[in-house]
């Protein structure tokens, strides 16, 4: 018999992340950049690969409904996007989209990111 999977919430992960170091945040620069501030970088989509998605629906609210992406570059650095679903989403214009359609995906396991 399974085990069930055990549920998070986005605040969760970020503390995850925070706590090992990796809370890496990517995002969308002024100038159509994808970039981490903590990281020092500008990305193009090669240089990232997405190894886990969590999605996030809000019970009442749907401002509450996002997207996490962890992501590792070519560095071995892990970073996140974060992403809300549509009319809420930060990201205006079709360039986050178009550049996260781009990036590769290789799934991982949790415990391999978080160890």
């Amino acid at each position: 018999m399974e085990q069930p999977i055990e549920m998070n919430t986005l605040s969760q992960i970020l503390e995850k992340l925070r706590m090992k170091g990796k809370d890496n945040e990517i995002k969308m620069s002024d100038h159509g950049k994808m970039q981490s501030i903590n990281l020092n970088k500008i990305y193009k989509p090669e240089d990232l690969t997405i190894v886990k998605t969590y999605r996030f629906e809000g019970m009442s609210d749907p401002a509450d409904s996002s997207v996490l992406y962890l992501v590792i570059d070519k560095d071995g650095d892990i970073g996140y996007m974060l992403d809300a679903y549509g009319t809420y989403s930060d990201n205006e214009g079709p360039a986050f989209d178009d550049f996260l359609k781009k990036i590769p995906t290789a799934d991982r396991d949790e415990q391999e990111l978080f160890s």
